[in-house]
């Protein structure tokens, strides 16, 4: 594409030095990614220059570069705006020929829930034979392909690429979860969401914010920019909802289990949840109050976009919601064996509110079993608070390392120990693995058994380094040796 076609995405004044009519063979913020031809982007990062890496760009091949500043040094044609992380996004989506124009775009925000409401409205349209895409925390989805996710919500420039990627594979609709992160560093500017989707808002995040209402207020950056077509649809029941659709310029859609709305909870247990919804009756196998609130936002995200109602409250029916979200394994050989679920909470709240939900589906004679840890680098205010919270509901607690990154797994467990009581049933052992291992191993046969805090994730990350660790591959086996060696000590199956 032309340089001069490229710059018609700039709404802001800008300067140029140097030729106007080249061509641009590819964009990059990355100074080692530059190839001959490219537009290399100086970005201004969270603890990072690119401009400190013109010089290497420029030595790779860029022809033109866009900067906040002009070296008169160079000789290679130079853009300066004002702030380049801004225009990024636009750059790269007029570069691949504007993709996100042909679909429908549903952007999902909030501290807890965001990956479940995802996946839902994903695969009820899907369901419903639409062709959509997924971009969120636990994998990206074009079509029929399913692939690895960094971060929730992906750097401008591989924003656009996958947004092409899905408009190439005939997508719809594209739903993608919307981090704090994203909002504030403008990762998302200049998309235009026909439906945005609030879940709730609790502390996270605070190691980058630093302030609450910073974090909110990042939050609210997705409403502010909705057009009047658009519909916001926003879990009312959260004491932050107003803040964020203060300025929004959307048709509000209020979902309240508390104000009298037309949303009632008839069941809630192992088996899932049914709900009544102004008279439609949604039916799902997911368990817990806040996936009824998850629930309900999908089947109305999925209504704002034009799905038929009955159609989707019978695709609900067998929508399973997110891997690592309250994900209970199962082994096919028996039913005598510890309830194990798999969670991705690593907030107080989400803590809070998948205990409650155990705890609510908890029988007489029944232990519920709390293993968690926290993660290093990050807010270490909510660790003390999150042992607080697994002492409340748990018969028993077992702190362990979650990713303890840069920071010593011992220091993070001495503060995490700081949030239990004096009489608290607990135990500690450092090794995630072993920890797991053992509490399976000691439990009784009907043991409600949370492994929180890693979900979906794969891996362990210890000083920069990611070392396999996957709790749903290593409490599935301990449940098999446990299995094997019950069947061996009574003699009536073996393996």
């Amino acid at each position: 594409m032309k340089l001069q076609e490229l710059l018609k995405t700039i709404q802001t004044s800008f300067a140029i030095v140097g030729q106007h009519d080249l061509e641009i063979l590819g964009i990059t913020d990355d100074s080692r990614n530059v190839k001959a031809g490219d537009l290399f982007v100086a970005v201004k990062g969270n603890g990072f220059d690119g401009h400190r890496f013109i010089q290497s760009a420029i030595e790779k091949g860029a022809v033109a570069i866009l900067s906040e500043s002009v070296d008169k040094s160079i000789s290679t044609t130079q853009i300066r705006v004002e702030n380049t992380q801004s225009l990024l996004l636009s750059l790269a989506l007029r570069f691949f020929g504007n993709p996100e124009q042909k679909m429908k775009l549903v952007g999902v925000t909030g501290t807890n829930g965001k990956t479940t409401v995802s996946t839902l409205i994903h695969d009820l349209l899907s369901g419903l034979g639409y062709t959509a895409g997924l971009i969120g925390t636990v994998s990206k989805r074009i079509g029929s392909e399913e692939l690895e996710s960094k971060l929730t919500t992906p750097g401008a420039l591989e924003l656009a690429h996958d947004l092409s990627r899905m408009a190439e594979a005939g997508c719809s609709h594209v739903i993608m979860e919307v981090s704090s992160h994203a909002l504030k560093q403008n990762r998302v500017k200049g998309l235009d969401f026909s439906v945005a989707l609030f879940t709730n808002l609790t502390r996270d995040h605070l190691d980058y914010h630093k302030t609450f209402k910073d974090y909110s207020s990042s939050k609210q950056l997705l409403f502010d920019s909705l057009s009047s077509e658009s519909v916001a649809i926003v879990n009312a029941d959260d004491k932050n909802y107003e803040n964020m659709i203060a300025k929004t310029k959307a048709t509000v859609w209020e979902v309240s289990l508390q104000k009298g709305s037309g949303a009632v909870v008839l069941k809630n247990d192992a088996e899932g949840l049914k709900i009544d919804l102004d008279g439609m009756l949604l039916n799902s196998p997911l368990s817990g109050i806040f996936n009824a609130y998850n629930i309900i936002q999908a089947y109305l995200a999925c209504i704002a976009l034009g799905a038929n109602q009955h159609g989707l409250a019978m695709k609900l029916e067998t929508c399973k919601g997110a891997a690592g979200r309250l994900e209970k394994i199962k082994l096919d050989v028996s039913n005598s064996y510890p309830f194990v679920f798999i969670d991705y909470a690593h907030t107080p709240d989400a803590l809070e509110n998948v205990s409650k939900t155990l705890k609510g589906i908890q029988k007489e004679g029944q232990d519920l079993i709390i293993v968690f840890g926290c993660g290093g680098n990050r807010d270490a205010g909510k660790r003390p608070l999150m042992a607080g919270i697994a002492e409340k509901y748990a018969t028993k607690v077992l702190i362990t390392s979650d990713n303890p990154r840069f920071e010593s797994p011992e220091l993070i467990l001495d503060e995490i120990e700081k949030g239990l009581s004096q009489t608290a049933n607990f135990k500690r052992i450092t090794d995630r693995k072993k920890a797991i291992e053992s509490i399976i191993s000691e439990s009784k046969s009907d043991d409600l058994i949370l492994i929180a805090g890693k979900g979906h994730e794969t891996y362990q990350e210890v000083e920069g380094i990611r070392y396999p660790m996957d709790d749903k591959l290593i409490a599935t086996n301990a449940l098999l040796k446990k299995y094997a060696q019950q069947t061996e000590l009574t003699g009536k199956e073996r393996f």
